[in-house]
């Protein structure tokens, strides 16, 4: 395996002092978020799709230090129904990855409205009422199925060979079947980014879910939650207050180790590897609490630590 973290975990950094960081933890490389959710501060996706130049001085700018491009990053909702720049700047990721030699985008899955005249997102967690199932048949057999049809078709056309979902609340694939019911519909490009702390306050087991995917696995995000037991037992983990309040809240984002220990991470790499999963593991710092560059060196320490590095080389001896 190899270890790396997204660019927006050290996003009050310039460019430069991103990468001197980068160099200096030792890590191999770094994906780099590109918008959607993110401002990108990092990558101009607009100077990037314009200028072979401005490719060029980035792609040099990470050989110089030795640096890995881990993937491009265009996490946001591609299928809001009123803003349409989302599904754009996936497709716009799309094509800057396939001109800069990047094989892998990452991004959501997406979530529509509930029929074609609402206008915002409706994601669907219960199956009763009836119209629920109504929303679910426009969601994934009109929205979702084309337009994921149309975007696997894009990236075989650029040259990008993965395309790996984070399985994300709020979006139509945010388990292990959804993963499967898109990826049965439009092939092996759509995978999963394997993100245990969405898992976690989810009420699923990442463990046996990496077990689950199997190679369906094209990208995994390092990151923990924490669950706040003595919230959780009269809110439940269906959580919708102030991301910065963590005391209030049932579960929240934080810095590996400090909501599952170093052995829980020991076995999830196990578990990765038990389903056939040697790629990158990338840190996505998202505490609150913690200072980032701070957070992110004991994340990368401690996946130091745990993770296999180097190839099985173990033979049976002949008897």
């Amino acid at each position: 395996m190899k270890l790396g973290f997204v660019s927006d975990s050290l996003g009050g950094m310039s460019f430069n002092e991103l990468l001197i960081n980068a160099e200096r933890m030792g890590v191999s490389g770094i994906e780099v978020n590109t918008g959607g959710w993110s401002t990108a501060p990092h990558f101009n996706l607009a100077e990037m799709k314009a200028s072979a130049q401005a490719r060029n001085q980035f792609l040099q700018a990470f050989r110089e230090r030795n640096l890995e491009i881990i993937s491009l990053n265009a996490n946001g909702n591609p299928l809001h129904p009123t803003d349409k720049k989302q599904g754009m700047c996936l497709h716009d990721t799309i094509r800057v990855a396939g001109e800069m030699g990047i094989k892998k985008v990452c991004t959501m899955s997406g979530l529509p409205a509930g029929n074609p005249h609402d206008q915002m997102p409706n994601w669907v967690v219960a199956s009763w009422p009836p119209e629920t199932q109504t929303i679910l048949r426009y969601q994934w057999e009109t929205v979702l199925f084309p337009f994921w049809t149309e975007t696997v078709a894009l990236a075989k056309a650029c040259g990008v060979e993965q395309i790996a979902l984070e399985l994300h609340g709020n979006q139509c694939v945010y388990n292990v079947p959804s993963l499967f019911k898109l990826r049965n519909e439009v092939g092996t490009v759509v995978g999963a980014n394997l993100d245990p702390s969405h898992l976690f306050w989810m009420g699923a087991d990442p463990l046996i879910a990496a077990e689950a995917l199997g190679t369906a696995v094209q990208h995994v995000h390092a990151k923990d939650t924490f669950l706040n037991a003595p919230v959780q037992a009269t809110t439940s983990l269906l959580e919708n207050g102030s991301l910065m309040d963590i005391p209030a809240r049932s579960w929240s984002y934080i810095t590996l180790g400090f909501g599952h220990g170093e052995e829980w991470w020991r076995q999830f790499c196990y578990r990765l590897k038990m389903g056939g999963y040697d790629g990158w593991l990338s840190i996505e710092h998202e505490d609150v609490l913690l200072n980032s560059l701070e957070g992110l060196e004991k994340s990368v320490a401690l996946l130091q630590k745990v993770m296999p590095i180097a190839a099985s080389d173990f033979k049976p001896q002949a008897i």
